[in-house]
């Protein structure tokens, strides 16, 4: 134990010393931490000693992200949130449901040995986009606000909405509901997780800036105490919200969201601990997956599985993205960098892990594929998201120079 926690704990120190100058790299921190994980892990140097439970990393996955999820959510731009809501809506509405049906396409002709329940799982757990992998290209002020908002709105809400659907497909492939009885059961799950996450945390977030805000008038918050409230509202919306049946991914969201309207004075001071926390945690949370899961994954690929990876970053993600935004006024250019710019990561962590648990027969498969498809977001999305988005902010604002310049009158001689 003492090796295990002595490795992380000086990988940690080294790595938050250089943080600043790999964010500003090609490289990102997951790959960095991911590849770290493998080194350690059984497939590398095996150093790492422990037997890590898939438990564990569903904690780890789950508790990460609703912080993640709550910080983004209180850290957006109210303002540009308010004129570019078309946006994610559209991306919501439109392009969720068509990723999930062009992903279940691609696998009914990919697979042949799968079920088709098993296939639609497949689908769902691959259409929701990472809120801390997409954090080098939301962050990123080169990128335009309406795109950023877009995409961080986007990937705080499709993992919740996919929680019901992930279930309606679990009950189908299980046999525990049956089709006639299926639209019924989707309509009251969807309505359930929705409803009492959005109920949890809207309430909880509202009594609880009321109770910060008496506490901050009567001096009460400690500069020490002040780094830890965000953090354990975040974790008291998700972990109630699922408690009572609803997704607790909607509820941190929702909750980052009032929080940051209600809280606007005071807002990065709460905050800015609650992101170094998240941080921790997905740094954390990563290594474990590069060394419990890259490399039983690196060791066990088959073509069908690295093809349907392949195209779940590209296609099946792209055109309902390109689609969904025709007519919004984005260019082409805008629409293939939000399309491209959907990691997957630790939502489908979490939903594989609810899978595994079922013991479907199809399990193998669908797990092999999800891993396959996280390890080649965190490479190809690290790799790609500062060049392209410097380069792409870069265009916007020539575009923009250049338009602004011939709406100039001419001087007069």
């Amino acid at each position: 134990m003492y090796e295990s926690v002595a490795l992380m704990a000086i990988f940690i120190l080294v790595y938050s010393s250089v943080a600043g100058a790999v964010e500003r790299s090609w490289i990102s921190g997951p790959i960095v931490f991911t590849c770290f994980g493998f080194l350690i892990g059984a497939e590398g140097l095996d150093l790492i000693k422990w037997e890590t439970d898939k438990d564990i990393i569903s904690g780890l996955a789950e508790m990460t992200l609703a912080l993640v999820l709550f910080t983004d959510a209180a850290g957006a731009h109210i303002g540009v949130l308010k004129k570019t809501s078309i946006l994610p809506a559209r991306l919501l509405l439109i392009g969720l449901p068509l990723t999930i049906l062009l992903g279940y396409g691609f696998g009914v002709l990919i697979f042949d040995d799968i079920s088709l329940f098993a296939i639609a799982l497949l689908a769902t757990m691959l259409a929701p986009t990472d809120a801390a992998l997409g954090k080098a290209v939301v962050t990123n002020e080169s990128v335009p606000d309406k795109i950023r908002q877009a995409l961080n709105v986007e990937s705080g809400l499709n993992d919740g909405i996919c929680v019901p659907v992930l279930f309606v497909f679990l009950a189908l492939a299980q046999g525990h509901v049956s089709g006639s009885d299926s639209g019924q059961f989707a309509l009251t799950l969807v309505v359930k997780e929705i409803g009492i996450g959005l109920a949890v945390g809207l309430i909880l977030t509202f009594m609880s800036v009321t109770l910060l805000k008496a506490a901050w008038l009567r001096k009460w918050l400690t500069p020490t105490w002040i780094q830890i409230p965000v953090v354990a509202l975040a974790l008291s919306c998700f972990t109630l919200a699922q408690y009572l049946g609803g997704s607790g991914f909607i509820a941190t969201f929702a909750g980052g969201l009032l929080f940051g309207f209600l809280e606007k004075s005071m807002r990065e001071r709460f905050l800015r601990a609650a992101e170094g926390t998240g941080d921790a945690l997905a740094l954390i949370t990563w290594v474990i997956f590069g060394a419990a899961v890259a490399g039983t994954v690196l060791t066990s690929l088959s073509w069908p599985v690295i093809i349907y990876a392949v195209l779940s970053l590209t296609v099946i993600r792209m055109l309902p993205v390109f689609l969904s935004l025709t007519g919004s006024g984005i260019s082409s250019e805008g629409k293939l960098f939000i399309g491209w710019f959907g990691p997957r990561g630790l939502a489908s962590i979490v939903f594989a892990v609810i899978v595994i648990n079922t013991d479907l027969p199809d399990n193998d498969p669908i797990i092999m594929t999800v891993a396959c498809t996280i390890i080649l977001s965190i490479l190809l999305h690290g790799i790609s998201a500062n060049p392209w988005a410097r380069a792409f902010g870069n265009r916007v604002k020539q575009i923009a120079t250049q338009s602004g310049s011939r709406k100039q009158p001419a001087s007069k001689n």
